[in-house]
């Protein structure tokens, strides 16, 4: 068994876990330094200069861009929001990027040997017992450059029915209060209703699909709202691996320093569980969602 008895317990009644040490620091290091290459070696000249943005609006950034919707089964880069100007980048293209998505667990050797061919992942997965035949679905590197902020839950985005999504989050790099850590709001997926999601809309384009009234969206961002005292903060060290339940609200706290904090994300749903065509992300005919555990 991987986790014990007692760490299942507390996943299931605070929503996340922090493993520390779950990555060897020699697969760590690969993965930064890989990330780092991505970065440097990834070509202005072809590149839309699509931002990354986590906002309701859906028209400041990428939200609907088709260089955001079909990255599925690619390996692209998301610019931060204030990172172009006038069509210009306002900073050097390894500054400029806030994450590299969405298919480096398939397409990248490296990555792929973390998530896909590692059977101490394979055995957490087992020993979770959460999901009868996981498939992972995107994955992603967060350089989180500084002054960046945000709060979400992970069903928002890979919704299923009934919910099944769980988060996968490895420190590449040391993750303090000052650069940028996570925080959550413990047994919040145990009682904050996902109130939306974020889809396909039939026109074309994306948009934020409403699942429960207005009202009730109003009452539960009030309560998440008088609860930001209650979040804690998770420093981890690199190679440290958090779980996050996909309802559990959890945000990444202001990067107020002059480094950068590199993480490595993927998400896993039950196969069992409908994954509709309104969800943003789509498997393709080349490339479905992998199996985990083969």
């Amino acid at each position: 068994m991987m986790i014990t008895t007692s760490q299942k317990e507390q996943f299931h009644r605070d929503g996340y876990l922090v493993l520390r040490g779950f990555v060897p620091p020699g697969d760590v290091e690969t993965l930064l330094a890989r990330s780092k290459a991505l970065l440097q070696d990834f070509k202005l000249e072809d590149h839309p200069l699509t931002r990354f943005t986590t906002g309701d609006e859906g028209g400041n950034g990428h939200i609907g861009d088709a260089y955001f919707l079909e990255s599925g089964d690619k390996i692209r880069y998301f610019l931060e929001e204030d990172a172009v100007a006038d069509g210009q980048l306002t900073r050097p293209k390894n500054m400029a990027v806030n994450k590299i998505g969405h298919a480096l667990h398939e397409l990248d050797p490296a990555f792929r040997k973390v998530t896909l061919e590692n059977d101490r992942m394979r055995d957490l997965v087992r020993s979770l017992q959460f999901h009868r035949d996981p498939v992972a679905l995107q994955s992603m590197v967060i350089t989180k450059q500084p002054q960046i902020v945000g709060e979400h839950n992970d069903s928002i985005n890979q919704y299923t029915d009934p919910p099944s999504a769980l988060g996968f989050w490895i420190a590449l790099e040391k993750c303090t209060a000052s650069n940028g850590a996570l925080s959550f709001l413990p047994g919040s997926h145990l009682t904050t209703p996902i109130t939306k999601r974020f889809v396909r809309l039939p026109g074309g384009g994306t948009g934020f699909e409403p699942l429960v009234s207005q009202e009730l969206a109003a009452q539960v961002a009030a309560r998440s709202k008088a609860a930001s005292d209650s979040y804690v903060l998770e420093t981890c060290e690199p190679g440290d691996l958090v779980l996050i339940h996909g309802s559990v609200l959890h945000k990444s706290e202001r990067n107020t320093s002059d480094k950068t904090r590199f993480a490595y994300t993927f998400h896993m749903i039950e196969s069992g569980a409908t994954y509709d065509g309104k969800n943003w992300l789509q498997p393709t005919p080349t490339m479905p969602f992998s199996r985990i555990l083969v």
